[in-house]
Formats: C-alpha cells, structure tokens, sequence
C-alpha cells in the first residue's frame, strides 16, 4: 500500500502558488478512496473467516478442506490488516484535508479583500497597492509592495498585526501603518500577514502529515507478519497525536460509566466518517463502550487483539534465550551443591517475570482467535469479540460471543469464576460454546447468542493452599463488589443494543460459575448512577448459579428476582467443598446458598462429577447439567428437570 502517492503537490512542498491552486476536495476524495477499499477488505475479511469456512465445514470433511480454510484464514489476515492500513490513511487525509481546508479558506478571504481593495498578489504571495491618499506637491503617495510574515517576525519593514496589542512588534507596525502617507499601506500589511499565515499553516499540515502518510506503507510481500501488526500499532499512535485538532471538532463521547443509552445516542449521532475516524484513531475506547452495536465493538476489538499479539509477540521474540546451563556445582566446604549460575539469574531477574506473563497473555489471546477460526467448526455461528484489553483488571479482559446479541432471540452471558484468567479463557469460553450447540438444537428458526463475560479481578483461590494462600482469595466479597458496577453497565449497554437492533427486549439468561455467581449477586445489588437498582432490576429474564458459594443474599427475592426464574445446581466431588459441610465463609447471608431450599431458586438435577464439570458433553451428546442451563436459555422451562419442586 503506498498511501504517500495520494498527496501529491503537498508533499513536494508548500508555497503561496500551490496553495492557491490547491483543491482539498482532491484529499477527501482520496480518503473516500481508501474507505472503500477500506470496507471491501473489511467484507472479504468477514466471508473469508465466516461465512465461506462455514459453508465449507458444514458441507465438507476431511484433510483437504481443513487445508483450504487454512488458506481462507490466512488470506483472511491480509484483508484485516488491509483494511485497518486502509482506515488509516482514509482518517489521515480526511485529518490533512481539514488542516488544508481551513487554510486554503483564510487565503481565499485574504485575496478577496485584495481585489475588493484593488491590490495585486504577486506570485511569492508579496502584495502590491496603489497610490492613495493626500496629494503633495501635486502628486498622490506612491503605491507599493510589501511582503507578508506569519509569525511576528519582521519582513522588510512589516510586522505581523495579529500578535496582542502590548506586543512591541505589533505597536511598532500599527506606528508605521498611522503614520505612512498612504493609506492602503496598513491594509495591505494585514493582507500579506493573513497570506502569509494560510500558507505557514498549510505547511505545518504538510510537514505534520507527510511522513505519516508514507509510512503507512505495507511490506512488499503476502503475509502479514507479527511486525506489521505491530507496526499498525505505532501507526496508529502516530495518526491519533496528529488527529487531536480533527477530532476535537466530533462531538465527543459521554465520560465513561455513563448510561449506555447515552453512549448509543452519541454513536447514532456521529456521520459514517466520524464514526470511522473513532474506530480507526480509538479503537480500545470504542470497543470498550456498552450500548453501542455488536459488529462494531467487534470490528475495533479485533483490531486492539491484532495489534496487541503482534506486539507482545515481537518483545516476546527478542528476549534473549535463557543462558545455559541453568546450574553450576560449586564446592561448599567438603559438599558440592548446585546453584544457579550468574548468568542465569542476571537473565531470569531481567526477563523471567515478563516472558511468563507475555506468555499467558498470548496464550489467551490465541485462543480468542482460535475461536474466530472455529467458526462452522460444529456448527458454531460467527464470534463476536465485545471486549478486550490484555492489561485491564489485574488478569485482562474477554467478552466474547457466539451469535450476534443485539439480532438473537435468547442471549446468555456466563461469567466465570476462581482462578479464571486471559491466559485461561479458552476453557470458559468452551463452555459458552457447549452451551450454544446445545441451546441452539433446541429451538430451530430461532437465534441464540452465548456471551463469555470475564471482565473482573477473579479469586486466584478458592481453597486452603491454592497459590500459596492460606485463606483463599474466595472467601472475600470485595471482588465481586468491584466487579459489580462493571458487569452492570454491560448488562444494559447488551439491552440498548438489542432494542436498538430489533426494538424488543431478548430473553436473557445470566449465568453464574462459582464465584461468577457472587458477582452476580453484589450486581443486582449494585446502585448505579444512572439507574437505581431496586427500581430499575437487571434486564435478564432467567439467572443461574452453579455450583454457587453464595450470592450475598438469603433469598433469591432479596436480590429483585423472581424466584421462579432464578435456577440452581450443584454437583459432586469437589464441588462439595464450595456447597457442602465446608462452605465458604462470607458470600451467603447465614451461610445460604442458591441450592438450599430456604433460597426458592428452583434446584436443577446435576450430574456434574466435580466442580468443573457442568459443561461436559459425551460423544457430542449433552450432559443432564448442560442439557438443563440450554433449556433455561431456550426458554423452555418445561425440560428443565428439577430435582425438586421449589415452594415460592
């Protein structure tokens, strides 16, 4: 990609005579140029990862189409990242044409007011004027040229007006101006100064935008490397502190933890150009905002998880390697002990804390794309990245969907619990993914969207001993309560973007894993700004604790919801230690759990083996316990197989 052609004059350089020929519109159209290419890369970039892999794994099986799909994905990259280089550029001349327009428009006012006043403009943008005022001798002043300057400085015997009255170059100049015999003189002055002045901030423009725009330049090859997404990074970087004076003139986002009605209100407001400048120069900042459309908290998300792997990834690869070898014996009286040797533990003091966390950065943000490949795979409908941020909370943040929320007739948002991490979303996304194969099945001709909600510090233990703690993380409320205002938030920017798509409320099951279900709890509690909680509950429909520790409450109705449409279950094994004789202290009012039949949440049949094991399907068929949370999620309570009748 060579954006830089796109300038043309500009970047040759800037004087009076280019500017006055300049025609920005020549840039907007380029920009507008680049925004098309921009969203046919963004379309094949869709069908290539989605719609086309699905076809082909619905339809096909063996080697040679898991080879083809290879291919698609790869081919899928090159679009994406032609389509944020794309953007790019589009928002850098639609930045640069601005600056230019503005300048372009004080020349033309400035030559205006010259031939309104009779002077010439010569070529280097000198202004001449004729022969005006009190005749001596017979004989009118003469006329003259003077020649114009944009920063104060003295250009012959003119000094630029527009500097503030005290300034001694601008009292000087006005002197001059009451005290020449000809008139036209001052305003000539003026004129020359304005001139001047276009065409210093004109190339201002030219020397801010011209790097930028030709280093926006892709490698001459096929494949999008770790460095070029990186490089996007910095790209980005460069474009936004040079966009602050184009952006200033958008209206600007609601502060954050706003009502998320105010957040669509805003988006629903901007222009298609406006909205591209903020998904491509604020990426994080849009993907991160609750009501706005899925596809576009999708399409920013995507390009922050791109631009983050290329750059972890790359510090990845230039830590040196480990020195070998690790150990040396050296004699310590008459014993010969093993210790690290210096060279060893120069590197591991230096390297070893940030290679491990690059690492379990990685790790999750593979499998997030993991899961963009997957799509067909099984029948799983195209993901939809909500949120993320490897560095947010203390372990980073996933909200990641399968199926369109905002178009789905039954939604459902799981959030996980202890020990979850970015590094370790893979295994809690799966569950969300059992639990749309099995939701899905059973309502055909309807939608369903399982949402993976993990946005929140999460206990690192939940037991004696976990991490090295001797009183588990677990039993303190205080995460749940600082993750309460955050899922809150999402929960009604989910419910502005699905009455904004459909004009409906959808079916809304939120979902609960062990301490997932104390975040829940403190939630319903939780009293925003923007909505009182008591009056206002939460917009679900159905909520679910499994394998609950407490939710900070003796009853369901105590939290603002009907008891029948809360659902608990428990399982066996080590799932005992959390709902039985050894109960967390501290996340159940009285030590109450969903489960106990004082709670009134209806208590579903588990046969979940251990604490973990809710989610598990056989040979692709459903276990009792998934098979369950799908039948909530489908709104099909009559298949939910209770193991009681709860009394409400």
């Amino acid at each position: 990609m060579h954006s830089q052609t796109c300038t043309g004059a500009v970047i040759a350089g800037m004087d009076y005579a280019t500017l006055k020929a300049l025609k920005p519109s020549e840039f907007t159209e380029a920009a507008d140029g680049y925004r098309s290419v921009s969203s046919m890369a963004d379309h094949a970039y869709a069908s290539a990862e989605s719609q086309i892999t699905t076809r082909l794994r619905g339809g096909l099986k063996g080697k040679a189409v898991e080879a083809a799909v290879e291919q698609l994905l790869l081919l899928a990259q090159n679009f994406h990242y032609t389509q944020v280089e794309c953007g790019l550029a589009a928002t850098s001349l639609n930045a640069l044409a601005a600056s230019l327009t503005t300048a372009k428009s004080k020349l033309d006012a400035a030559l205006s007011d010259a031939e309104a006043a009779n002077f010439s403009v010569a070529a280097d943008g000198s202004v001449s004027y004729p022969p005006a005022g009190e005749e001596k001798d017979g004989k009118l002043p003469d006329g003259g040229t003077v020649s114009g300057s944009a920063k104060g400085k003295p250009s012959g015997n003119v000094i630029d007006p527009t500097q503030d009255a005290n300034d001694l170059s601008a009292a000087l100049e006005r002197q001059a101006a009451n005290i020449h015999p000809n008139p036209n003189f001052g305003k000539a002055v003026e004129i020359a100064n304005r001139i001047a002045q276009a065409v210093a901030e004109a190339t201002e423009a030219d020397a801010q935008w011209a790097p930028r725009l030709r280093k926006l330049k892709a490698d001459d090859d096929l494949v999008v490397s770790e460095e070029d997404w990186a490089d996007v990074q910095a790209d980005t970087g460069q474009v936004q502190s040079g966009a602050k004076d184009y952006l200033a003139h958008i209206k600007p986002p609601p502060p954050k933890g706003s009502d998320p009605a105010l957040n669509a209100e805003w988006w629903n407001g901007l222009s298609a150009q406006e909205r591209e400048a903020y998904i491509t120069l604020q990426p994080a900042s849009v993907g991160a905002m609750n009501g706005l459309p899925a596809e576009v908290r999708d399409s920013a998300n995507r390009t922050v998880l791109a631009e983050t792997h290329g750059a972890y990834r790359t510090e990845l690869n230039a830590i040196p390697k480990e020195p070998q070898p690790k150990y040396h014996y050296v004699q310590r009286g008459r014993a010969w002990m093993r210790e690290e040797t210096d060279e060893w533990s120069a590197w591991s003091e230096k390297h070893e804390d940030r290679k491990a966390h690059l690492k379990d950065r990685l790790n999750g943000m593979e499998a997030i794309q993991a899961r963009f490949d997957n799509t067909g795979a099984r029948g799983l409908p195209q993901a939809y990245l909500l949120g993320f941020d490897a560095e947010a909370n203390h372990d980073g943040r996933v909200i990641l969907a399968n199926g369109n929320p905002d178009t789905a007739d039954h939604t459902s948002i799981f959030v996980p619990g202890t020990k979850t991490t970015l590094g370790s979303i893979e295994d809690e996304a799966a569950k969300s993914d059992a639990l749309w194969r099995e939701a899905h099945a059973m309502v055909p001709g309807q939608t369903v969207s399982t949402i993976t909600w993990f946005d929140y510090d999460a206990p690192r233990s939940a037991k004696p001993g976990d991490s090295g703690d001797v009183v588990p993380e677990a039993v303190h409320d205080k995460y749940a309560q600082k993750a309460a205002p955050t899922l809150r938030e999402f929960l009604d920017g989910a419910e502005a973007a699905h009455q904004a798509a459909r004009g409906d409320s959808a079916h809304t099951t939120l979902i609960g894993h062990s301490y997932g279900s104390t975040v829940i709890g403190d939630t319903a509690k939780y009293r925003s700004e923007y909505a009182d909680t008591w009056a206002d509950p939460l917009p679900v429909e159905d909520v679910i604790a499994v394998g609950s520790p407490g939710m900070q409450a003796d009853r369901a109705g105590d939290l603002g919801f009907q008891p029948k449409h809360v659902w608990a279950m428990e399982g066996g094994g080590d799932d005992n230690f959390v709902t039985g004789g050894g109960r967390l202290v501290g996340l159940g009012d009285n030590w109450t759990i969903p489960t106990d039949e004082s709670f009134g949440a209806n208590k579903m049949h588990s046969d979940s083996p251990g604490h973990g094991n809710f989610w598990d399907e056989k040979e692709g068929k459903p276990s009792i316990s998934l098979s369950n949370q799908a039948a909530v999620i489908a709104g099909l309570y009559e298949e939910v197989e209770l193991d009681r009748k709860a009394s409400h």
